[in-house]
């Protein structure tokens, strides 16, 4: 019975072991399977001292730098920058920038031709007196400028006789805008590079879905396994039982004559004839003389 139970533990062991080795193999294989597009920054732009900005009439107070050559705004608190058809924000003007997943909405309110207008003093027709903000100013006044509207309410963006174009014109510009956005080259390649990542991480997703189906079938196996193997044990453990038993049975039907013959006879009493009193037998000489 010792023997016996120390195998049946052993087994169990085994099988535990085997069970973790399952489990815990399929995880390094699901994470090779990695997404290889990586998104790069863009380069820094230098300033030897914070820029000055103008805000960009027909906007909800959207600010840009005027003087660079690559395209930097400010708006509702974030520093923005497009590159190579992606979208980065930071809170800071010349560093911190962290990828966008999406095209900011103040962006298609933005008219293309705003740095020909500022160049030439001329909105869409009329002068241009626009205003070169300091960063100081701007990172004070920001906020209450957002709320109260007050470039577009107040001065006009800083174009003279100038008035607002209505809400279903600045809805006919932003499609517009957005459609000829949608039809850059950089534009399409990252789209490009987004729908090859999703197909990608779709992939990996149905790899990482089968792997886990996988395992839980190799759970389900090796728990089956284990619990025919539990009850071959004990069944076996029950015949072994049943044959002791026998044999114990039969070893005691054996030894029950044998301790039967040598159990040792009882005597007998030897009955001895009474002794005789000794006047009687004084009476019995006399007689005889």
């Amino acid at each position: 019975m010792t023997d016996n139970g120390g195998n049946r533990m052993k087994r169990l062991l085994f099988g535990t072991i085997l069970l973790a080795l399952v489990i815990a193999v399929p995880v390094p294989m699901m994470a090779q399977v990695s997404v290889n597009i990586g998104i790069g920054l863009p380069p820094p732009v230098a300033f030897q001292a914070p820029p000055d900005v103008i805000v960009i009439p027909d906007t909800n107070n959207v600010y840009a730098v005027p003087g660079i050559d690559v395209d930097l705004f400010f708006w509702n608190g974030w520093w923005w920058r497009p590159w190579q058809g992606r979208w980065y924000r930071s809170r800071y003007y010349n560093r911190g920038w962290g990828y966008y997943n999406n095209v900011p909405s103040f962006y298609f309110d933005v008219d293309p031709g705003w740095r020909g207008y500022y160049r030439d003093r001329n909105w869409n027709g009329h002068p241009w007196n626009y205003e070169q903000i300091p960063n100081q100013r701007l990172k004070q006044n920001w906020k209450s400028w957002n709320n109260n509207r007050y470039w577009e309410r107040q001065a006009t963006w800083g174009v003279q006789g100038y008035k607002p174009r209505p809400q279903q014109q600045r809805q006919e510009l932003r499609q517009q805008r957005q459609q000829q956005y949608q039809q850059r080259p950089e534009i399409q390649h990252h789209q490009q590079q987004r729908q090859q990542q999703h197909q990608q991480q779709e992939r990996v997703q149905q790899q990482r879905q089968q792997q886990q189906e996988r395992v839980q079938e190799q759970r389900q196996q090796q728990h089956q396994q284990q619990q025919r193997q539990q009850q071959q044990e004990r069944v076996q453990e029950q015949r072994q039982q049943q044959h002791q038993q026998q044999r114990q049975q039969q070893q005691e039907r054996v030894q029950q004559p044998q301790r039967q013959e040598q159990r040792p006879e009882v005597q007998q009493p030897q009955h001895s004839q009474p002794q005789r009193k000794p006047e009687r037998e004084q009476e019995e000489k006399n007689d005889r003389k």
